[in-house]
């Protein structure tokens, strides 16, 4: 049975280039970064979790929420291939108990925030709003979109952000969690325009204040669809001398 079975929908994908060094100290061990046309990205992502269901069941009140996180991008080879994932910084929630299970379970850095989300629609555009409150003062992700959605083309940026489907945690220096997330390939929506109101260095720490007047690389609208997290396992890896 998978641990978690959802609807991911509408992932606002706000990609920022970042100093690699800068995330070695929250690399998990056995994974190295992963790179692409020599850019390190960390992203920070806003979207619906739907229809969810923890363990098969679904939690009263828990069942659709938002999220926002801030990620960046790995690789561990194992087996003859590379597996392609993700390594959270924070990850945060409107419900104590997926903080609880995701942080008790998996080891996750979530955290429990008052969050709102909103969709404008209009004749010609869709606007997407996600805001989280800290300290009591409102974080806000607003896209303005195209309508019609697109494919996602093959060796584009677009797809380096969405095709990672395993997920790693830094348990400490030699342990790493591993899970994959399956899904199939999603489509977007172009970015007309967006606003970033974010207090990067309340939200992540002073590693990450450094983003605060960054411009983003790119903005896009993931469409989302059904995922399912499975298969975790426990790596021990030993460094050589």
């Amino acid at each position: 049975m998978s641990f978690l079975n959802a609807q991911w929908k509408n992932l606002a994908l706000i990609n920022y280039e970042i100093d690699a060094q800068l995330l070695e100290e929250y690399l998990p061990a056995g994974t190295e970064l992963d790179i692409w046309n020599g850019k390190c990205y960390v992203s920070l992502v806003g979207f619906m979790f739907k229809e969810t269901k923890v363990l098969g069941l679904r939690i009263p009140f828990h069942v659709n929420f938002e999220e926002v996180n801030l990620r960046f991008y790995v690789k561990r080879f194992e087996n003859g291939e590379w597996k392609r994932g993700v390594v959270f910084i924070k990850e945060i929630v409107p419900k104590k108990a997926i903080t609880f299970i995701a942080n008790s379970l998996y080891q996750e850095n979530y955290e429990t925030q008052k969050m709102r989300h909103k969709i404008i629609e209009n004749n010609n555009t869709n606007t997407f709003i996600y805001q989280w409150q800290v300290d009591k003062k409102w974080n806000t992700i607003k896209l303005e979109t195209q309508k019609n959605f697109k494919e996602i083309e093959i060796d584009s940026e677009a797809e380096f952000i969405t095709e990672h489907y395993f997920g790693y945690t830094k348990c400490d220096d030699k342990t790493t969690f591993e899970y994959e997330v399956k899904h199939p390939r999603w489509e977007q929506l172009e970015v007309q325009n967006f606003m970033i109101k974010v207090d990067f260095q309340k939200n992540y720490g002073a590693d990450f204040a450094v983003l605060q007047n960054a411009k983003p690389v790119s903005v896009f609208l993931a469409k989302g669809s059904k995922i399912k997290v499975e298969n975790k396992k426990t790596i021990r890896h030993e460094y050589q001398s």
